[in-house]
Formats: structure tokens, C-alpha cells, sequence
């Protein structure tokens, strides 16, 4: 059986996801599921550099009023423009690195 940060970097490797579909998949549930897969995430990132993969970030985006988070890894809670909580969660996906 492989480990949850293994299962993460496989189901990446096909398509990308957000965390909250991360932990669907997964089967984590409960109030600290996005913040474990979030620190699984910053692992996986520093794991594939070894690897010669990389791990993608499309950024979050306020649904209100459209503006674009930095490409990271977390999930804002507010814009700073319009306020609005309607944000989209970022998606991560991995690719190999591209020379």
C-alpha cells in the first residue's frame, strides 16, 4: 500500500486537482484535511526536484471581481480588492521539468 504523499504525487501525475479534491479522493475528512494536504504538498514539491519533476500552480482566483493569487502553495481566504471569500482553489499538477 503506498503512502498518502505517494498516492498524491500519482493522482498529480494524471490530471490536476485542488486540495479539497485531494482530500475527496483521498477520504480525509474533517476540519484539518486542507491543511494536511497543503504540508503534504510542500514536501512532495522539495521530494521532486530530485526527481527532475515539477510540481505546477495554477493560482487561486477571487470569483467576484477576478483577481489572481501568486502561484503558491495555500489557500487564500480573502481578496485583497474587492474582500469577497468566493475565492477558487489553487490546482496542482506535476510535470518533468522542461530544460
Amino acid at each position: 500500500m503506498a503512502t498518502r504523499r505517494e498516492r498524491i504525487i500519482s493522482l498529480l501525475e494524471e490530471r490536476d486537482y485542488s486540495v479539497s479534491e485531494l482530500a475527496q479522493v483521498l477520504g480525509i475528512k474533517g476540519k484539518g484535511s486542507k491543511k494536511l494536504i497543503l504540508e503534504d504538498l510542500k514536501a512532495i514539491q522539495k521530494v521532486l526536484k530530485r526527481e527532475g519533476k515539477v510540481l505546477l500552480v495554477k493560482p487561486a482566483e477571487c470569483r467576484s471581481c477576478g483577481f489572481v493569487f501568486k502561484p503558491e502553495i495555500k489557500i487564500p481566504s480573502r481578496c485583497p480588492r474587492c474582500k469577497s471569500e468566493w475565492i477558487e482553489e489553487p490546482r496542482f499538477m506535476i510535470t518533468k521539468k522542461t530544460k
